[in-house]
């Protein structure tokens, strides 16, 4: 959201009728509070052809669909669900066009909810992949694959590891060669990792996946307050271009709802190397000093947004008394001053 401040000043300055000076004052710090409690990404901007929205025109269109439904998934006009809260169910979303672009952000807006009270799964994983459409038992999707899965498992499938809690987001980042053990949550695999209880929230459930300069960044907003806490960071990550992004999720002896409801992707700013660079055939690796380690970054706590929040908020409020204030002062100075004549 950007505007010209100094034409807005001049224009407020030649204003004669104060009480819409008032009223655009106020206008002018609201405007600053959404900028400085929402910012936008300066370095980025919004890929339609890998977005996706209610109702879901690029689904349900069929001259020009973006994207492809398999096995079990479910569009409405509200969600488009991967699986329902029923056993031994599979299904997919798959975009149909490639990423050409090296570095990008995925935004998701997700649920993940059931009748299960104690037991449930098993969650759900996004995919920045070679091959799409594929089935098989990663969470719907085949083994041995090559690219980025980024999961967010609800129940963990060993007894004998206590340090992590579920629901928990783990990155594995694959060349084709190695096996997701579906007993060890892949753990063996993992490249880092955070605990975050997405799971049957009321509010909104969010999480983006970064990639720029060789660098993934995991975010997560499940408060509901449009604030993004770090999940993790993994440095040296390389991935190719013209990949394909992909939802996939899966049920056995137990279930969940598994909700996609928005999907956003920017493109971001790469540098003129790296947009030179033919990036198709790099392939997919991450640092093997953290291969097979979860680091626990609980994601940080809203309290600061919260309480940033506040300040603005409570700036802005003092900001209006100030104004209103100048006001009346003006309204009785100019009353006074006419009596004198």
């Amino acid at each position: 959201m950007k505007f010209d401040r100094y034409r807005l000043v001049v224009y407020l300055i030649s204003l004669k009728n104060k009480k819409m000076y008032f009223l655009t004052i106020i206008s002018l710090f609201f405007i600053i509070f959404i900028n400085q409690t929402f910012p936008q990404e300066p370095d980025s901007y919004g890929v339609h052809d890998h977005s996706l929205s209610r109702p879901y025109t690029s689904v349900f269109s069929t001259s020009r669909s973006y994207w492809h439904l398999t096995g079990n998934t479910l569009a409405t006009d509200r969600f488009i669900r991967l699986t329902a809260d029923t056993q031994s169910r599979a299904g997919g979303l798959w975009d149909t066009i490639p990423v050409s672009y090296p570095d990008w952000e995925l935004q998701v807006h997700f649920k993940v909810h059931g009748e299960g009270g104690n037991f449930f799964g098993d969650g759900f994983a996004i995919w920045y992949v070679r091959d799409p459409k594929l089935t098989g038992p990663v969470f719907g999707y085949a083994d041995h694959f090559c690219g980025l899965a980024i999961i967010l498992d609800t129940y963990p499938n060993t007894n004998d590891d206590y340090t992590n809690t579920y629901p928990f987001i783990s990155a594995v980042i694959n060349n084709g060669s190695l096996h997701y053990d579906n007993n060890r949550d892949g753990r063996d695999i993992t490249v880092a990792g955070c605990e975050a209880a997405f799971r049957g929230r009321d509010l909104d459930t969010r999480i983006a996946i970064r990639y720029q300069d060789n660098r993934l960044i995991v975010y997560t907003d499940i408060e509901g307050v449009n604030s993004w806490a770090v999940c993790f960071i993994v440095d040296n990550v390389h991935l190719p271009t013209h990949y394909y992004f992909g939802f996939t999720a899966a049920t056995g002896e137990l279930s969940d709802n598994h909700d996609i409801i928005s999907v956003y992707t920017y493109q971001l700013n790469s540098n003129e190397d790296r947009e030179k660079e033919d990036r198709k055939n790099i392939i997919p690796s991450a640092p093997s000093s953290t291969m097979g380690n979860t680091t626990n970054h609980t994601p940080k706590s809203s309290k600061s947004s919260a309480l940033k929040i506040f300040f603005i908020v409570s700036l802005l409020v003092i900001i209006c008394l100030i104004g209103i204030g100048a006001f009346y002062y003006m309204k009785q100075r100019r009353y006074h001053s006419s009596r004198l004549y």
